[in-house]
């Protein structure tokens, strides 16, 4: 059974996701956000961690497009993009074949020096792409940031992101990726 947080945490990642903000989920809109992504970082789409970003959403969406049963360049509601998510990552176990791979892609990318943690200011251009606020992005660092020493490692936030797309533990860390709900 898919709880209540669990639906508000796929509703707000829908508002995330809808990049052209028309209220229609669209393949162009991960390839937008993961756009964003990679020229925040200053890497080009064409690199080995853009194109790894990229391909990772784009596996993400093929997922979805899957299990919500539409064509590839078909538009996902509010309700089919819930659906679809509940379907590949609560009620089955699809996360580390179609989820994880952009997950780890966008921890990387957002690895800047390559020493598997992320520091505040990296955490912070990731969240900004995402369209969090300020506060929540505070928040969110602090939560995730199991041994208080000012860095998340790649996989910590790998994990936060199948704890916030999956988990209906209301203690879990990972809910609050992206702050507060």
């Amino acid at each position: 059974m898919t709880t209540e947080l669990q639906i508000r945490k796929l509703d707000r990642a829908f508002d995330q996701l809808d990049v052209s903000n028309n209220g229609q989920l669209e393949r162009d809109d991960l390839i937008g956000l993961g756009s964003r992504m990679i020229l925040g970082f200053g890497q080009s789409p064409t690199s080995a961690k853009g194109k790894e970003v990229l391909d990772g959403f784009d596996t993400f969406w093929n997922r979805l497009a899957a299990d919500a049963k539409i064509e590839r360049d078909d538009a996902l509601s509010p309700a089919e993009f819930r659906d679809a998510m509940i379907s590949a990552y609560i009620k089955s176990d699809a996360f580390d074949v179609s989820f994880r791979p952009v997950a780890q892609a966008v921890a990387k990318l957002t690895d800047i020096d390559n020493d598997g943690r992320l520091g505040p200011a990296e955490f912070r251009t990731m969240q900004i792409a995402f369209g969090t606020s300020a506060e929540n992005i505070e928040t969110a660092f602090a939560a995730l940031d199991r041994s208080g020493d000012g860095q998340i490692s790649v996989e910590e936030l790998v994990e936060a992101a199948r704890e916030y797309y999956t988990s209906a533990d209301p203690q879990a860390r990972g809910n609050l990726l992206f702050g507060p709900l």
